[in-house]
């Protein structure tokens, strides 16, 4: 039973740490006040995605095709990243881009998290351990390096400059979504 719920904690965690999961979160976390909000969001989202992959195995990975995703996933990171760097931003683009967190935070990881290895490696665990373990311990990881990548984004934007921290955020979002064609 323990098994069941360490294997995939400490799996997971391991390969999340540095992910670009992780950092997306700590630039949302950098654009907003909000924390928490930001993180029942993030959490949200991981819970629907994980969970939909421990309780459909390896299978969930065939409802929407994996290339597809990440498509939107890639479209959805650039224009986020060329909405920050324009900067002078309508109203309308400021509601849409990080305005409520809670909404950015579930909508960048669940686009993000479909087919990704931790969703993928959730639903070969749910087949060999107990789901319900399977998805603590692996929520349990993601929670954890969530309120890490959190806290420092609320860390850095004690101490940069938040029009900086705008630009470098565009920047890094732009190249993620850039990444999604390329990997």
């Amino acid at each position: 039973m323990i098994a069941d719920m360490l294997v995939p904690l400490v799996a997971v965690g391991l390969a999340e740490l540095g992910d670009k999961t992780q950092l997306s979160i700590l630039l949302l976390s950098s654009k907003t006040t909000r924390h928490l909000h930001l993180l029942l969001g993030v959490l949200l989202a991981f819970l629907v995605v994980d969970g939909a992959a421990v309780l459909a195995g390896s299978w969930i990975t065939t409802i929407v095709p994996v290339n597809i995703v990440k498509m939107v996933s890639g479209i959805v990171f650039v224009v986020f990243g060329v909405l920050a760097l324009r900067g002078g931003e309508t109203k309308a683009e400021s509601k849409l881009r990080f305005q409520n967190s809670f909404l950015s935070g579930f909508a960048f990881i669940f686009m993000m998290e479909w087919g990704d290895k931790t969703q993928i490696a959730s639903a070969l665990f749910a087949a060999r351990y107990d789901p319900l373990m399977v998805l603590v311990g692996t929520m349990t990881a993601l929670t954890l390096l969530s309120i890490v990548a959190i806290c420092l984004g609320k860390l850095i934007l004690s101490r940069v400059d938040r029009r900086i921290m705008t630009k470098i955020a565009g920047m890094a979002f732009v190249l993620i979504g850039i990444s999604f064609f390329l990997l």
